[in-house]
């Protein structure tokens, strides 16, 4: 089938973010979408996160007055209007022409934070510049520490208010579908030949993004590497720049470098969750990295409860992985997280209809959690808790 005749199918609007996800499969190199779509080893963890989510039941309440609902909350001081955040998404460039700047200016509009991630196509500076709402920076600590400083720096240096530093990634976990694909590791000359198939048979995409979206460079990177390239083996090139070695002391060489708020990225671990209090976490982020670090670990849906309750009021708690619907968002919210980060639901979006798709996938989580609120009978997010949901 053609790249036009596919694309004539998607002149309808979707309805949910499946639906973006089928659309931005169908417009991405296969590479590409992979790198979204995709988990580490056999990709269990990828499912559980799913899967968990879709087990939990609400509780369906009647005769309530829901005729006024509020979805606003407070995350590390700053007001939103939606309970989510656009999560840090490396490589984002590639799905779409400047995809940082059209999601950032999504988020903005939603009354939402936006994330940017270490591995950006768009630097932090030319996504600042396209909004007025400060962003948020995520932060993987290269083994020059003096990139990392430096990157803290240019981040306040354009308003930055939280790092968002992420925690688990001190190797890069085993993605087959990256290694099939030619994302990591070395192709041998016919499936490099089908790789280059696979990107110039997707003319929308080459024209928008390959050619369009240019500089396909690491923008964030450029001073302190400049040589930095969007590489053909970017998990190889990823296990030799980050520094395994870091560890819960480097917190304090964190503060030494950064005024604002702090929020750990990559906890799945109670005892680690009070570890990152004592060492002075402004916030934490339960995640497995959207299953594509360890497999084999606990979905992060389920692991919330148990780090909400170790933490208390101490920290603020968020949640990502698996999230795919104002329905998910409500369900970790009643299970203790403060608001949930959206990674592929974004990355989807803006593949399949760039800017306008990020503004209405927001939309769809809007809509879905007005809906489940009113037929849970509640009617503020501030008020969620595990009496909307059935306990097993």
């Amino acid at each position: 089938m053609t790249e036009s005749k596919r694309d004539h199918s998607l002149n309808l609007a979707p309805a949910s973010i499946e639906d973006y996800r089928e659309f931005a499969r169908r417009r991405l190199p296969r590479q590409i979408f992979d790198y979204i779509d995709g988990g580490a080893f056999g990709e269990s963890t990828l499912a559980a996160n799913r899967d968990d989510l879709h087990r939990i039941q609400f509780r369906q309440r009647v005769l309530r007055d829901v005729s006024s609902r509020s979805l606003s909350t407070t995350v590390l001081g700053e007001e939103m209007s939606l309970p989510v955040i656009l999560a840090p998404l490396g490589f984002a460039g590639m799905f779409a022409r400047r995809a940082e700047v059209q999601a950032a200016r999504a988020a903005e509009r939603a009354g939402i934070p936006f994330c940017e991630s270490t591995l950006s196509i768009c630097g932090i500076e030319e996504v600042a510049s396209a909004i007025k709402r400060p962003v948020w920076f995520q932060l993987y600590v290269m083994k020059d520490r003096g990139y990392a400083e430096d990157l803290m720096a240019r981040a306040q240096a354009v308003g930055c208010t939280t790092l968002v530093l992420t925690v688990d990634l001190p190797v890069v976990g085993q993605r087959y579908r990256d290694g099939r694909n030619g994302i990591s590791g070395t192709l041998p000359t016919m499936k490099r030949l089908r790789r280059g198939t696979d990107l110039f048979s997707h003319t929308r995409w080459m024209r928008d993004v390959a050619l369009g979206g240019r500089p396909l460079t690491f923008g964030n990177l450029e001073k302190a590497l400049p040589n930095a390239r969007v590489p053909g083996d970017f998990q190889g090139w990823v296990a030799s720049q980050f520094d395994p070695s870091v560890t819960w002391d480097d917190l304090a060489w964190l503060r030494q470098h950064w005024r604002g708020k702090i929020a750990l990225k990559g906890i799945l671990d109670a005892d680690d969750a009070r570890e990152a209090v004592a060492r002075g976490a402004d916030a934490i982020i339960v995640s497995n990295h959207g299953g594509r670090q360890l497999d084999d670990v606990p979905s992060t849906i389920s692991s919330l409860p148990r780090i909400a309750a170790a933490v208390g009021d101490e920290c603020d708690v968020l949640m990502d992985g698996g999230i795919r619907s104002g329905l998910d968002v409500v369900k970790a919210l009643s299970l203790g997280a403060r608001a949930c980060l959206l990674g592929r639901p974004w990355a989807y979006a803006v593949a399949a209809r760039g800017e306008r798709g990020v503004d209405h996938m927001l939309r769809i989580i809007q809509s879905e959690m007005l809906v489940t609120l009113g037929l849970t009978g509640v009617n503020d997010v501030r008020d969620l808790d595990r009496t909307v949901i059935v306990e097993p």
